[in-house]
């Protein structure tokens, strides 16, 4: 089985990293849903230090492995992403290795005492899930990945129900409001990690997000309605499908409201722990 070197990941690298993203997409579900924009996103995210806390392996000029780490706790949690491919296994071996050596010194400088690790993996992943577990790792949790088909003559805008009104995000005022909105809505959701403002609009790429297809609304009753708007909106832009994770032990019930407009499986995310000191 072979290996490959290890290095740094830098900005430059981005094409690379989404060349091999997509080909691992095509393994994992079929076809390649990764774009190059959100690659760079990552790589230029303010909490991350690239020379630290990314890794990419190249074998003979392609991307055979590459991994992130980060830190959005401020405290023992930690996370990481896993790429390699099926025939690069050691590598990918020696990439966890490092994370794993990496991931305490990250908790350390937040004053936590250890580094509870998590690792999202698609549920059939190139990354070797028995080495995982000999390694101490363990599946706490799953989340599926829905989508649904668009049709711009069918996905026409709803009507509101009465009571409800709805309005783009336009000004910096109604950014704040979707953030507090966000972090108190999902402040008690498994894994959730509470950002202040400007950290949040780092992570979401603030700069880059088109802010029209942001909205808030005003209702009591409002989740499907915001479904079916959502999807008018991407549909007359032409997009033939829209998709978002949930929870598969989510307590809103929130599956149900996305089974009843229309959403299926596309396919199903692990979350891996470890606890490392």
């Amino acid at each position: 089985m072979p290996t490959a070197d290890l290095r740094p990941a830098t900005l430059a690298d981005a094409p690379a990293v989404t060349a091999l993203l997509n080909e691992i997409d095509r393994i994992e579900i079929g076809r390649p849903e990764t774009d190059q924009h959100t690659v760079e996103a990552d790589l230029t995210h303010q909490q991350r230090d690239l020379a630290q806390d990314s890794w990419l392996a190249l074998d003979a000029g392609r991307p055979v492995a590459y991994g992130p780490l980060w830190d959005e706790s401020g405290g023992e949690r930690i996370d990481i992403d896993h790429y390699v491919l099926p025939d690069h296994r050691r590598t990918g071996l020696r990439m966890l290795i490092a994370m794993e050596t990496r991931a305490p010194a990250r908790a350390r400088a937040n004053g936590a005492e250890r580094a509870v690790v998590h690792l999202h993996l698609n549920t059939r992943p190139t990354t070797d899930t028995a080495l995982l577990a000999e390694r101490g790792w363990s599946v706490v949790r799953t989340h599926r990945v829905l989508r649904r088909a668009l049709d711009p003559a069918v996905d026409l805008p709803p009507e509101a129900p009465a009571g409800v009104r709805l309005r783009a995000c336009a000004t910096e005022a109604d950014r704040v409001r979707v953030h507090e909105l966000y972090q108190r809505s999902f402040a008690q959701h498994f894994d959730f990690q509470p950002r202040p403002y400007r950290l949040w609009l780092d992570a979401i790429d603030a700069a880059g997000l088109d802010w029209s297809l942001v909205w808030i609304a005003e209702t009591d009753d409002l989740g499907g309605f915001l479904l079916r708007h959502a999807f008018a909106r991407f549909a007359a832009r032409g997009r033939d499908t829209v998709g978002l994770g949930v929870d598969t032990a989510n307590a809103t019930g929130a599956p149900r409201l996305h089974g009843r407009n229309g959403m299926t499986v596309h396919f199903a995310v692990d979350t891996w722990e470890a606890v490392t000191a």
